[in-house]
């Protein structure tokens, strides 16, 4: 994409300008599709955080419930279907409280320890890094791991880097084979720490730039180059954090983190429920959503300054909207419903990540199963899917794709004084198929877009996706599992290289094209 071209036309995405007079269009500019969308953007995020792991992901081989080898079998199904092309684990806060020797070797020698930041409750390391690695394998997902830097030493993560990836004969591959593994395992990624300014050691950026300089050396020379070293990056709007970490340590890292979360009210303290909200709370969750397009803009700026050719990539390894948990559950376990609302913020998310292709190179919703903008929900027995699955799954054909650069316009969609573009879209092309996305965030009436095609050789529609609610405030629940969920989709006219498509209300739409 032309540099000149880009900004702009993010200009008009953001604030919904009609482009060249015309309203409610999307210009595919083929000549210009050269930046590939890294798969990892669909990355996955796994905490040791409430029922996220534990009823989640694991229930133990000796569970009376369903289960591969202790994984909870509907869930395992579920996230194979999902395409997850890498998993963040153990944490956010719990990683930089964790010490990984409690969590391998005889489950029933494993030490019990308090989950300091979710709830106090007893952890009992059952699942730890053999459950975790295998975990990756079996779904075909590259293991990003979170190291200890908060409380941990460098002793203890080079050990781990061994322990994992080392094929010699060294004390921690040795204790490896002891415990059943004699293969190592191909990790992808390491971060050193995670956010180091909060809950990983209220450091400042000056402090932890020094601290990444001496992890990340040792990370590499026990590492052999394996993996990607992430340096633990900002929290929102912190361009400081930002500016500091690449002009002190930019050398010494692959990646850099930045981790934003929607807040509908913008209020911490009272984030609003993730149910039952009105259209006032609708828009606004949308508008703090597209906010991420503002966040990577300035936070690149930064990178920029130091690393013109990006060769460090930026990873958003934290994101989706925050609500308050759901009523009577333990607040601790950040369990929350999750609505058409939080589905359409994820596509325009998505929409937002693949315009600035050149520089994110990963990112990892908060949280895959049961914490905050989950995928699948359990409840005992029961499992459903949630909207934000759907769209992961409606916008997989994007991975390792050649984005499209697009030229959109779009009406506005206002409510009270809040006012965002009613329409976001995307467009990629990958073996010989062309993908395109479009959303429609107006809850009251359906929108026709006009797609120019003209500049590609398109010559059919080969199907067609959409995902809509009876409400913006709709969620699938255990009782009705399919309130939101995605259906064939027929409403478009292909001719001469235009297609015309006419979205329902708070719709979220997939077509492939060849």
């Amino acid at each position: 994409m032309k540099k000149g071209l880009g900004l702009m036309t993010g200009l008009f995405i953001l604030l919904g300008v009609a482009v060249n007079g015309q309203e409610n269009s999307m210009k595919l500019d083929f000549a210009e599709a050269n930046q590939v969308i890294n798969k990892n953007i669909y990355g996955q995020f796994a905490e040791h955080l409430g029922r996220c792991i534990y009823d989640g992901i694991w229930v133990g081989p000796d569970s009376d419930m369903a289960n591969v080898n202790g994984y909870r079998q509907d869930v395992l199904e579920a996230l194979k279907e999902l395409q997850i092309p890498v998993l963040r684990w153990p944490g956010g806060c719990f990683a930089d409280t964790y010490h990984w020797k409690d969590g391998v070797g005889p489950v029933q020698d494993r030490p019990n320890i308090e989950n300091v930041f979710w709830g106090g409750v007893i952890e009992d390391n059952s699942f730890g890094t053999h459950e975790f690695l295998n975990l990756c394998e079996i779904i075909g997902a590259d293991p990003y791991i979170s190291a200890n830097v908060g409380s941990g030493t460098v002793k203890e993560m080079v050990e781990w880097i061994e322990y994992m990836t080392a094929d010699s004969d060294v004390p921690m591959a040795n204790w490896r084979r002891e415990n059943g593994r004699e293969k190592p395992w191909d990790v992808k990624f390491l971060g050193i720490g995670n956010e180091s300014w909060g809950c990983g050691g209220d450091m400042t950026p000056e402090y932890y730039s020094d601290l990444l300089r001496q992890y990340s050396l040792y990370a590499r020379q026990y590492g052999k180059g394996k993996f990607e070293r992430v340096g633990c990056g900002a929290n929102g709007d912190d361009y400081r954090w930002t500016d500091v970490l690449m002009k002190n340590a930019g050398r010494n890292m692959d990646a850099l983190s930045v981790h934003y979360y929607t807040i509908a009210t913008g209020n911490w303290g009272s984030k609003s429920a993730a149910t039952g909200f009105d259209e006032g709370l609708y828009i606004k969750g949308l508008k703090q959503g597209l906010r991420m397009d503002e966040i990577i803009t300035k936070h690149s700026e930064m990178m920029d300054k130091y690393d013109p050719e990006k060769r460090v990539g930026m990873l958003v390894d934290e994101w989706g909207i925050w609500t308050d948990a759901e009523p009577g559950t333990n607040p601790g376990f950040l369990y929350q419903q999750n609505s058409m609302r939080d589905a359409l913020i994820a596509a325009t998310t998505f929409d937002i990540f693949h315009k600035h292709a050149d520089r994110v190179q990963m990112a990892n919703i908060a949280q895959v199963v049961n914490v905050l903008q989950a995928m699948i929900l359990t409840e005992e027995d029961k499992m459903i899917l949630t909207p934000t699955y759907h769209v992961f799954r409606m916008y997989a054909g994007h991975q390792d794709a050649v984005s499209i650069p697009v030229e959109l316009s779009s009406e506005n969609y206002s409510f009270g004084t809040d006012v965002i573009p009613a329409i976001s879209g995307t467009a990629s092309q990958k073996d010989g198929k062309v993908n395109v996305n479009l959303s429609n965030t107006n809850p009251h009436k359906s929108i026709k877009v006009t797609v120019d095609l003209s500049s590609g050789e398109v010559k059919k529609v080969n199907n067609g996706t959409v995902l809509t609610a009876p409400e913006f405030n709709s969620v699938n629940t255990f009782d009705d599992a399919d309130v939101v969920s995605p259906k064939d989709f027929s409403q478009y006219k292909f001719s001469k290289n235009v297609l015309e498509v006419t979205m329902p209300p708070l719709s979220v739409v997939a077509l492939e094209l060849e």
